[in-house]
């Protein structure tokens, strides 16, 4: 069986954030992760996994401004200052929560700016990251988003693009974050694309596809795909990074499921 992670941001919503760690150690996880810990401060953090025995096992590098409709600013030129202040935020809190890998959103294209000039950003910003995060022994991932449905206009939006990124920084501290719902939309065919890209798959998230909802709502066949995973020897972090249909309890049932 997988390890499952929670992912807090999205899951047990029912109760105030801080509440959350007791939750989902409770429903049977070991580790969780969230979008962004910085509302939080990091000694605050790290006392609700310790009094829960959780490991955080990811958070996003800061992404811009999220509210205004920012999707993370590593691919955007003139933003290059900002980015680097934020990787350095990240290593704080890795640091502080005893969290071996961070994901770096790219970002929306900008109008207006070639596709070059944007690509070459992103590859030097999440170069430049990779090498300040590995000295301090923590990992990075990037991440493929669907365009199609949750993020028009994401620069990375299949696996073969990550991947892409990913071979021009050449370096065995980047990694591909995997997320079943987005490659869904995006390519189909999870296991197959699994099996060619895991030598590069840092990280897995999943939610059912369509509605981004638990298991079981859609059309993937999450069985197979944790079978699959076993078999293929994937050791990493699978994390449920889905919203609830109804209560997180109900939404459950797969991972009870997959236990048996």
């Amino acid at each position: 069986m997988p390890r499952f992670a929670a992912n807090l941001t999205l899951l047990f919503n029912e109760v105030p954030f801080p509440e959350r760690f007791a939750a989902a150690r409770q429903a049977g996880f070991e580790g969780v992760e969230c979008l962004f810990p910085y509302s939080w401060r990091r000694q605050q953090l790290r006392q609700w996994l310790h009094d829960q025995g959780l490991t955080q096992v990811l958070f996003n590098l800061p992404p811009g401004d999220w509210d205004a409709g920012e999707r993370g600013i590593a691919c955007l030129p003139g933003r290059v200052d900002e980015f680097r202040r934020g990787v350095e935020q990240a290593i704080g809190y890795a640091q502080a929560l005893g969290c071996e890998r961070v994901n770096c959103l790219a970002g929306l294209a900008p109008a207006g700016v070639a596709e070059a000039e944007v690509w070459d950003t992103l590859v030097r910003n999440v170069d430049w990251a990779n090498q300040q995060l590995a000295r301090e022994g923590i990992g990075l991932c990037v991440e493929a988003i669907n365009s199609r449905v949750d993020m028009p206009g994401f620069v990375l939006d299949s696996s073969a693009r990550a991947l892409r990124l990913i071979a021009e920084v050449a370096s065995d501290n980047l990694k591909l974050q995997y997320d079943l719902y987005h490659m869904q939309i995006m390519e189909g065919d999870l296991i197959r694309t699994l099996e060619r890209c895991l030598p590069q798959v840092g990280h897995i998230q999943f939610a059912d596809n369509p509605g981004r909802h638990q298991p079981g709502t859609g059309e993937i066949h999450f069985p197979a795909i944790f079978r699959a995973l076993d078999r293929m020897g994937y050791d990493g972090w699978v994390s449920a990074e889905y919203r609830p249909s109804g209560s997180t309890e109900e939404s459950l049932a797969w991972l009870a499921q997959a236990r048996n």
